[in-house]
């Protein structure tokens, strides 16, 4: 059994560590409600906007397909992985990694795959078996729809010039503080719906398809990233607060056994040391 003074600094150290714990757990959570009310407010817009860039596609005639609607042959694959520039989020960055890991292996083997990393965490990681060929970090210092249209714009014009063939997209969704689903999209080329031969789309276009196409599309894939790192944003705060809960909740239960162990150890210290007067005495008496 350890002696009291390696106890009392046991329980020293960890009780400072369930004071930070704690601490981070009372930040994430204030972070996450603001980020839960933005994406909760844009997700409906962004499933809309979505949904109309895809009925759009499929009145397309040949002819009049966008730029960003190109199939080609795909040799050349970017993954657009986005993740947190800190750690302390239990599985939430490992989980990206994993699943961005698992899909280029399995779909793209023998092709030019490459990760464009949102976030330090999944660049620390994937940098030493894949190549990178860009990595942002900052958008999280203001994390804005015009910065996140800065990417998406850089993606667009890659795709454009044939650099890359398929753009795919990795990020945790949201769902609540202590649920995230990892969620992978094709960001380009678009993937129109199926034409369903019993429903006729006859829509009246204000103004002209061609000017809805040059607009409407990149809107739409602007809004499809700022989703993305919204909903990673949010997905990051609720992880983090989950695993400082757990990690508050581990650490009391370490301290309250630590003090028991040195309530138990104080008390023999204190029986021994009376039993050592009382024999000293009787030793005196006879």
């Amino acid at each position: 059994m350890a002696n009291l003074k390696e106890l009392r600094s046991r329980i020293t150290s960890v009780s400072s560590t369930m004071q930070i714990t704690s601490a981070m757990k009372m930040v994430s959570a204030a972070k996450l409600s603001k980020a839960q009310d933005a994406i909760t407010a844009m997700r409906p817009y962004a499933e809309k906007l979505s949904e109309l860039l895809q009925s759009l596609s499929a009145t397309l005639d040949s002819d009049q397909t966008s730029k960003y609607s190109e199939q080609r042959e795909v040799n050349n694959v970017l993954f657009v992985s986005i993740s947190s520039n800190r750690g302390l989020a239990g599985a939430f960055n490992s989980n990206i990694v994993k699943a961005s890991k698992y899909i280029a292996d399995r779909d793209y083997s023998g092709k030019n795959v490459e990760f464009l990393t949102i976030g330090k965490k999944a660049n620390d990681i994937l940098k030493k078996t894949h190549k990178i060929f860009k990595n942002e970090t900052a958008i999280y210092d203001d994390l804005s729809f015009e910065n996140a249209s800065a990417i998406a714009e850089e993606l667009m014009q890659l795709f454009v010039e044939k650099k890359f063939d398929k753009i795919i997209i990795v990020y945790n969704q949201f769902v609540n503080a202590a649920t995230q689903d990892v969620k992978t999209e094709q960001f380009l080329p678009i993937v129109p719906v199926e034409k369903d031969e019993n429903v006729v789309l006859d829509y009246i276009f204000e103004p002209s398809k061609e000017e809805i196409v040059l607009n409407l599309i990149p809107k739409s894939l602007k809004m499809q990233i700022f989703k993305a790192l919204r909903d990673s944003f949010a997905s990051e705060h609720g992880a983090r607060m989950t695993a400082m809960h757990k990690a508050t909740d581990n650490a009391t239960e370490l301290r309250d056994s630590l003090k028991l162990s040195y309530n138990k150890a104080r008390q023999a210290s204190i029986t021994n040391e009376i039993l050592e007067i009382v024999g000293g005495a009787e030793a005196l008496n006879n």
